[in-house]
């Protein structure tokens, strides 16, 4: 049984951070790309970033470019998504999403995916 689990959410004030983590088990982790999506309240589901299965290509939304780091794991099947500068507007859940495709264009819509976490609240106070 494939497990995406996200952690890491919380409550943080703007300007603060925080470093999301999604564990993977029952998958064999370095065989797909990884990717962040978030949905804040009454909006759609959002890319944030995604990884490649080295992790030697990572790609970021505009939304968050300068601010977010994504970086995986292979040996701890752990993809980690490090937000800085965070501001109200971040606050949504936070989903880890795993993608077998091998085109990057494909990464950036949330349908698809192969696995889905249940994500991780991120509440930015201002």
């Amino acid at each position: 049984q494939v497990q995406l689990i996200e952690s890491g959410g919380g409550l943080v004030q703007a300007g603060g951070s925080l470093r999301l983590s999604c564990a993977a088990s029952g998958l064999t982790f370095s065989t797909y790309a990884m990717v962040w999506f978030r949905q804040a309240p009454g909006k759609e589901r959002e890319f944030v970033a995604a990884i490649s299965r080295s992790g030697g290509s990572t790609y970021y939304a505009d939304s968050v470019k300068g601010r977010a780091t994504i970086s995986r794991d292979n040996a701890k099947d752990t993809v980690y998504l490090q937000m800085n500068s965070l501001k109200p507007e971040d606050t949504a859940v936070y989903y880890c999403a795993a993608d077998r495709s091998y085109y990057s264009p494909r990464y950036f819509r949330s349908d698809g995916k192969d696995y889905w976490g249940k994500g991780t609240l991120v509440t930015v106070s201002s």
